[in-house]
C-alpha cells in the first residue's frame, strides 16, 4: 500500500516514573538509572528514537545526581528533539497542596528544563487523582497553552480533546487519554501478530478520535522501551499493513493541533468525575498525618518566612538559597504518591522526614528575619508581628519579666487588656552540700555565663546560702569561675553544710490582644496599670462560652449549640462517629456488616479559661470502639477498645468563631472518625477552598468505572454549605450527609494495606497488596478547626477572613535590645479590596506579589505604600508597567483571576 494511502498511528515512548511508591526514592532511583542509560544510549545510536520523560524534570536530575557526566549528553538529545522534558519539576497531587507550591513546582520545572533546552511545554498531568479548576490559568499564565491528562473527565467529553477552562474563563486545549497513559503499552508485545494487534488497537481506540491521528502512549508505570521497539515499528512500517507507526514525542503529536479549540466540548473547573477512571478519592483522608504536616510547612514557607524576609531584611541579605531549598522539598512532597499516603511505610516516613525539614528550614528563615527585628525592641518589652496584609487585631500569648502584670502597653501608650495565664515556680534548684563540694556543685551546673540553660542574673550569699537568679537575658559581665573560687575561699574547711538556690527571674505568661500593622509589627512592654474597659468580653460559665458574637453551649451528650452573631444556629456540632473501614489506602470501603459507633458512654465538661479575652471549656467523651474487623473482614469485630476523647472548645475576643481541639489516642485498626457539623438549613451544594479557588460542588458525584462515586471531596482553608462554615487549618476530606443537614470531616482513617484487589468500593487493584502497618495510625490524633455560623453567603459573611486569622497567628517574641529602650512599630505592606495574597517574595530589587480573586464577581485590590509597580506573568517574568498615585497602586480583577505584581516601596 502506497505510504501516503496509509494511516500514521503516533507511537510515543515514555514512562511514567513514581519516584517513590510501592517502593522507597532510593530503591526505584536504582532502576531509573539503569532506565535512562539504556535511553539515552539508544536515542545517541538512532535518531528516529524519542522519548517522552514523564513530564517531570525529578527523574532526570535523580540520574544525573548519579551520572553527571549525562548532563551534555541529556541537553544534546533535547536540543535535537528526541528527549522531550519538563514542564513540571514533580507529577504532583493537585489537591493535597497549595497553590503556590504548584506554582513553584511548574516555575522550577521551567527553568530546569531549560537549561538542557526547549521544555515540553504541555500541561502533562498522566496520573493525578483528578484535577484543580485553576489549573487551566495556571498553565495559560505559565504560557503553556495545551493539557494532557486521564483522570477525572466527565462523561461529557466523548473525543480525545476537549476545550478545559478555569473558573475565570481562561481556556487551554486539553487532550484526553482514554484508557490511560498507557494506552498502548502492550501494543508490540506479539512480534507474530503485530499487524494484527496494531489493527486491533486502531478499531478499538478509533471511537474517541473520529478522523484526527491517533495517540498511542507505549510506556506504563516504570516501564523501559523494548530492546526491539524501532526494529518491531520498522517491520511494521515495511509491511503491506494499512497502518504505521510514526514514533515521536508527546509534543510533537500534540503540535498537529495547536491551542485551537473551536468545536471541542467544553468542561469548566475542576475534572473530579468517576466515570472514566478512578480517581482514588481516599488518598485525601490517609495517613492524615502527612497532610497536616504539608499545611503547616506551605504556611511556614509562604506566609511566614519568604514574606517577611523578602519585606524586612536587606536586598543584600535575600536568603534564596535556604527557601529553594525548602521549597524543594515541598515540591517533591507534593508528588502524587508521596503526600498522598498511599505508598509503603518506608516512603511514609521518608516523605515526612522531608516536610519537616521543609518547616524547619522556613524556621530558620523567619527566625533570623524576627531576630533582627527584635535586635530593635527593648528587652522587656515583646515583638508581635502580622502575617497578614491587612490590619490586625488578636491575641498572642507571651512571657514576659514580672509577677504582677495588669496590661501591655502599646507605643502610642494605649494599654491593651491582658489575661494571666500561669505564673511560674521560681525555685529550678535547691540542694545542700558541703563546703568542700560547693564550688564543683556550681560549676557543674554551668555553661559559661548559663545555669539551667539560662542567663546569671546575679549571685546572692546570706550566710551559708547561696542563690543565684537565672533568665533570658543575664550579666554579660559576670564570671562563674571567679564566684566560685570566692565560694571556696570562704566555704571550704568550715564544716558546715551550705544550700545552692537557682531561681528564675519573676515571669508571667499572660494573653494580649494586639494591633498590628498590615504586614507589620509592634512592640508591647508589661504594665502594673490596668487597661481600660472592652466592650464584649469573653464570658463564661459551666457549659458556655459567649463572646457577643458568638455563643456556644455544650449540650449533655458532648455535641455543641453554636450561636452565630445573626442568630444563625448549629445544633449538634462535635458528634463523633467511627465506623469500619475495609479499604485500602486508595478508597475508603465499610464492612458489609458494618457497626458504627456514635454515642459516648459518658461525658465530662470542665471549665479550663475563664475570660476576659479567651474562654475554653474542654469536653471529655468516653467511647468504646471495635478494635479491628473480623477475619472475614465482613464486619466490625466484637474485641473493644475504650477511647478517652478530648474536645477543647476555645472562643476568643473579638472572634466570630468557635475554635475545636479535638484529641484521642487511636487504639483500633481499620476504622475511619468523622466529626459532624449540623448545617442551620438543608444544603444543597458545600463550597470549599483550595488551589486558588472557591469551588462549588453538588451533594454526589458522576460514576461510571467501576469505583464508588461516594461524594468525599477536599476542602483547603475552609468548607462551607448550609450556613455552617468549617475553617480548617489543612486539606480535609468532607462529605455533606443526611440530605444536606450535616458535614461530615474525616479525623482519621485508618487502614493497613497499600491495595486490595478485592474491594468492595472498587473493581480493579490501584496497586501492589502491600501492608501498611503505619496507616493504621495508632496512638495519638489531633484534629484543629474552627466553626462559623452564619446565614448569608460565604463571600459576604466574609468566610475568608476569618479562614485567614485561624489558619495564621499572631508571632510573638522577647525583645532583644535595651532594657527601657522606646517602644515602637512598622506598617509592611497593605492590600485592600476583594483579592487575597498568596505569595509575597522578592525578585531582585522588587518585591512579587501573587494576588487572586477569590471572589465570583469581578472585584478591586489597592496596594498601599509602593513607589513604582509593573506586571509580571506566573513565572516572575517582568510585564508593563502600572500607574501608581500617591503610593497607591489600584487593581481591577476578574472573577477568579491571578494576577502576579512586582512593586517597589
Amino acid at each position: 500500500m502506497a505510504a501516503d494511502q496509509r494511516e500514521t498511528v503516533y507511537l510515543v515512548p515514555h514512562t511514567h516514573w513514581d519516584r517513590e511508591w510501592y517502593e522507597p526514592f532510593q530503591r526505584f532511583r536504582l532502576r531509573l538509572v539503569d532506565l535512562l542509560d539504556d535511553v539515552l544510549t539508544r536515542a545517541e545510536g538512532d535518531p528516529s528514537f524519542c522519548f517522552t520523560m514523564d513530564g517531570q524534570l525529578a527523574a532526570v536530575d535523580d540520574h544525573l545526581e548519579v551520572r553527571p557526566e549525562d548532563t551534555t549528553r541529556v541537553a544534546a538529545l533535547v536540543e535535537r528533539g528526541q528527549l522531550a522534558v519538563g514542564p513540571w519539576e514533580i507529577l504532583l497531587d493537585e489537591f493535597l497542596c497549595s497553590g503556590e507550591t504548584i506554582v513553584r513546582n511548574l516555575e522550577r520545572g521551567l527553568a530546569r528544563a531549560a537549561m538542557f533546552g526547549t521544555p515540553m511545554r504541555t500541561g502533562y498531568l498522566p496520573d493525578m487523582f483528578g484535577h484543580c479548576a485553576q489549573m487551566p490559568q495556571l498553565l495559560s499564565l505559565a504560557g503553556i497553552d495545551q493539557a494532557c491528562l486521564w483522570r477525572g473527565v466527565p462523561s461529557t467529553v466523548d473525543s480525545h480533546a476537549f476545550r478545559w477552562e478555569a473558573p475565570d474563563g481562561t481556556p487551554v486545549r486539553c487532550e484526553y487519554l482514554p484508557n490511560g497513559y498507557g494506552n498502548a503499552a502492550y501494543l508490540l508485545s506479539d512480534e507474530q501478530r503485530l499487524p494484527a494487534r496494531a489493527d486491533e488497537f486502531v478499531a478499538r481506540t478509533r471511537r474517541w478520535y473520529g478522523d484526527d491521528p491517533i495517540l498511542a502512549m507505549f510506556g506504563t508505570d516504570h516501564s523501559a522501551p523494548l530492546p526491539t521497539l524501532m526494529a518491531l515499528v520498522r517491520s511494521l512500517n515495511d509491511s503491506d499493513s494499512p497502518l504505521r507507526l510514526e514514533v515521536c514525542t508527546l509534543a510533537d503529536y500534540l503540535a498537529l493541533f495547536g491551542a485551537d479549540t473551536a468545536g471541542l466540548p467544553a468542561v469548566r473547573g475542576e475534572l473530579r468525575s468517576h466515570a472514566r477512571a478512578n480517581i482514588l478519592p481516599g488518598v485525601i483522608s490517609v495517613r492524615i498525618h502527612l497532610k497536616q504536616a504539608m499545611a503547616r510547612a506551605e504556611r511556614m514557607v509562604e506566609r511566614y518566612a519568604e514574606p517577611w524576609a523578602a519585606l524586612w531584611s536587606p536586598a543584600a541579605e535575600w536568603p534564596a538559597q535556604f527557601l529553594d531549598m525548602a521549597w524543594h522539598r515541598l515540591v517533591a512532597s507534593s508528588c502524587h504518591d508521596s503526600v498522598t499516603g498511599c505508598g509503603v511505610d518506608d516512603t511514609a516516613v521518608q516523605v515526612a522526614a522531608r516536610i519537616a525539614e521543609a518547616e524547619q528550614l522556613g524556621q530558620a528563615v523567619r527566625d533570623r528575619v524576627v531576630a533582627r527585628l527584635a535586635s530593635g525592641v527593648p528587652s522587656d518589652a515583646v515583638l508581635v508581628l502580622n502575617p497578614t496584609p491587612t490590619n490586625r487585631t488578636g491575641l498572642v500569648t507571651v512571657t514576659v519579666p514580672g509577677a504582677d502584670v495588669a496590661s501591655m502597653v502599646d507605643p502610642g501608650g494605649r494599654h491593651r487588656p491582658v489575661q494571666r495565664l500561669s505564673e511560674r515556680e521560681p525555685t529550678l534548684y535547691d540542694a545542700e552540700f558541703t563546703g568542700t563540694d560547693l564550688r564543683e556543685a556550681i560549676l557543674r551546673r554551668s555553661f559559661g555565663q548559663e545555669l539551667f540553660n539560662r542567663r546569671i542574673q546575679w549571685v546572692r550569699v546570706e550566710d551559708t546560702t547561696v542563690t543565684f537568679q537565672v533568665g533570658r537575658l543575664g550579666d554579660p559581665a559576670f564570671d562563674i569561675d571567679a564566684v566560685a573560687d570566692d565560694l571556696h575561699a570562704r566555704a571550704a574547711g568550715t564544716g558546715r553544710t551550705w544550700r545552692l538556690r537557682i531561681l528564675e527571674e519573676p515571669l508571667s505568661t499572660v494573653l494580649v490582644e494586639a494591633s498590628v500593622a498590615a504586614l507589620g509589627w509592634t512592640s508591647l512592654r508589661p504594665s502594673l496599670e490596668s487597661a481600660p474597659p472592652v466592650d464584649r468580653l469573653v464570658r463564661v460559665d459551666e457549659s458556655t462560652v459567649d463572646n457577643g458574637l458568638v455563643r456556644v453551649t455544650v449540650a449533655a451528650d458532648g455535641t455543641l449549640r453554636i450561636t452565630g452573631e445573626d442568630g444563625t444556629v448549629l445544633d449538634g456540632v462535635g458528634r463523633i462517629v467511627d465506623g469500619g473501614d475495609a479499604g485500602d489506602t486508595y478508597n475508603y470501603a465499610p464492612p458489609a456488616r458494618d457497626h458504627v459507633v456514635d454515642e459516648p458512654l459518658s461525658v465530662e465538661i470542665a471549665v479550663t479559661d475563664r475570660g476576659p479575652l479567651l474562654g475554653a471549656l474542654m469536653v471529655g467523651r468516653t467511647y468504646r470502639w471495635p478494635a479491628g474487623l473480623t477475619a472475614d473482614r465482613a464486619g466490625r469485630a466484637e474485641a473493644t477498645e475504650e477511647v478517652e476523647l478530648a474536645m477543647r472548645v476555645e472562643v476568643r475576643l473579638g472572634e466570630p468563631f468557635v475554635r475545636l481541639t479535638v484529641d484521642f489516642l487511636n487504639p483500633s485498626v481499620d476504622h475511619r472518625t468523622r466529626l459532624h457539623v449540623p448545617t442551620a438549613r438543608p444544603a444543597t451544594a458545600s463550597y470549599a477552598e483550595g488551589q486558588f479557588a472557591v469551588v462549588e460542588r453538588g451533594l454526589s458525584s458522576e460514576g461510571g468505572h467501576g469505583e464508588v462515586p461516594i461524594p468525599t471531596f477536599p476542602a483547603g482553608s475552609f468548607v462551607d454549605a448550609g450556613g455552617a462554615a468549617i475553617l480548617l487549618d489543612h486539606v480535609t476530606e468532607y462529605e455533606v450527609v443526611a440530605d444536606g443537614r450535616e458535614i461530615a470531616l474525616t479525623a482519621l482513617r485508618s487502614v493497613g494495606q497499600l491495595s486490595r484487589s478485592v474491594h468492595g468500593y472498587r473493581e480493579e487493584p490501584a496497586g501492589p497488596e502491600l501492608p501498611t502497618p503505619l496507616a493504621q495510625c495508632i496512638g495519638p490524633v489531633r484534629m484543629r478547626l474552627a466553626v462559623l455560623a452564619h446565614g448569608w453567603p460565604w463571600q459576604v459573611d466574609h468566610v475568608l477572613r476569618a479562614a485567614e486569622h485561624f489558619r495564621h497567628d499572631l508571632h510573638a517574641v522577647a525583645g532583644l535590645g535595651p532594657a527601657g529602650a522606646s517602644l515602637s512599630e512598622r506598617r509592611g505592606l497593605e492590600i485592600a479590596g476583594g483579592a487575597e495574597l498568596t505569595s509575597l517574595r522578592r525578585r531582585d530589587d522588587w518585591l512579587e506579589l501573587r494576588l487572586v480573586a477569590l471572589n465570583p464577581e469581578a472585584t478591586w485590590a489597592k496596594v498601599f505604600g509602593v513607589t513604582a509597580a509593573r506586571r509580571a506573568d506566573l513565572l516572575g517574568r517582568p510585564g508593563d508597567p502600572l500607574p501608581v498615585d500617591g503610593g497607591r497602586l489600584e487593581l481591577a480583577l476578574r472573577a477568579w483571576e491571578i494576577l502576579t505584581i512586582q512593586v517597589q516601596q
